[in-house]
């Protein structure tokens, strides 16, 4: 059976409700948002006047491909006096700090590394065969607004592409305010400066280039629902023009991370294979630590300076 497919986005029967729309098939979602998507100028023209204001302001910075373009944009374009603040739940990838580090040095700017516990979030989304990314960015950001109140700051700058509907800006709780900073930044564009940057980074399954769970979860959020955890969020970048279709459809696909690193998240997290929902017994991905009986609970919690 052929599914229906929305001739704007990515999505398919199989991911949304598809209705014919004046001649052409569209998605739920798109059917809802087309008519009230952002102007990009505008969004960018906001952002811009809105900088022009930032004084100090903390960098949540990943090491991954969007935090570093964030990084590169406030001290090039907008001269900004950050601080870069990493949190580290405890399964980044080695390359991402490391590449955290190296541009932080690069553009002379300070960085603090937050070590973090997430092991109850990612330990209860694996066992479940869900997606632990929502609870980890609320939890990052929640230790981002503790660090800035503490420190002083009223600005946290994040990588984030999709706007806050349609503004760039929002206004937290204790006065803090969020910038996502490359909101409306089409893809390629946020690719073109990385090239410029020189940086290489790690290849990770799921769309990623900085944590070790999304892969795993990711590739078991697929077998439970049939399709990547990423996919409405790829959906909307299509939808809005920043990024290409085929290229969507390719970060869409279900990841399959390696035995090594099913077996170090796993491990690490103190998770069998038989504890994992969607998965039958006798029917494993990996032979993991079970047959080894080992159990890794994580680390505990601090902060730590680079």
């Amino acid at each position: 059976m052929v599914l229906k497919r929305c001739e704007v986005c990515i999505n398919d029967e199989g991911t949304a409700r598809i209705e014919e729309v004046n001649g052409r098939f569209l998605c739920s979602e798109c059917i809802k948002q087309l008519p009230h998507l952002p102007d990009p100028e505008k969004v960018r023209k906001e952002l811009d006047e809105f900088m022009r204001g930032v004084d100090r302001a903390v960098l949540a910075f990943s090491g991954g491909k969007d935090s570093i373009v964030a990084l590169h944009l406030a001290r090039k374009r907008y001269n900004a006096d950050i601080i870069a603040v990493m949190v580290d739940h405890g399964l980044m990838s080695e390359k991402a700090i490391e590449n955290a580090k190296a541009i932080a040095e690069m553009y002379k700017v300070p960085l603090e590394i937050m070590r973090a516990d997430f092991t109850d979030i990612f330990r209860d989304a694996i066992r479940r065969c869900e997606s632990p990314c929502s609870r980890c960015s609320d939890r990052t950001m929640s230790l981002l607004r503790q660090y800035a109140r503490e420190h002083g700051f009223r600005y946290i700058i994040t990588g984030h592409e999709l706007p806050f509907g349609s503004s760039a800006v929002r206004r937290m709780r204790g006065g803090i305010y969020q910038i996502r900073l490359l909101a409306m930044m089409p893809e390629q564009e946020r690719m073109e400066i990385l090239k410029r940057i020189g940086v290489e980074l790690p290849e990770l399954p799921g769309y990623t280039t900085n944590c070790l769970v999304i892969g795993v979860a990711g590739k078991l959020f697929c077998r439970k629902y049939g399709f990547s955890p990423e996919h409405r969020r790829l959906a909307a970048l299509v939808r809005l023009g920043l990024m290409d279709r085929k290229r969507a459809e390719e970060m869409a696909k279900c990841p399959e991370p390696t035995k090594e690193q099913w077996n170090k998240v796993l491990n690490k997290l103190g998770i069998r294979e038989s504890e994992i929902e969607c998965l039958k017994t006798g029917q494993r991905e990996f032979v993991s630590h079970e047959s080894r009986g080992t159990q890794n609970t994580g680390g505990g919690s601090g902060v730590a300076k680079n």
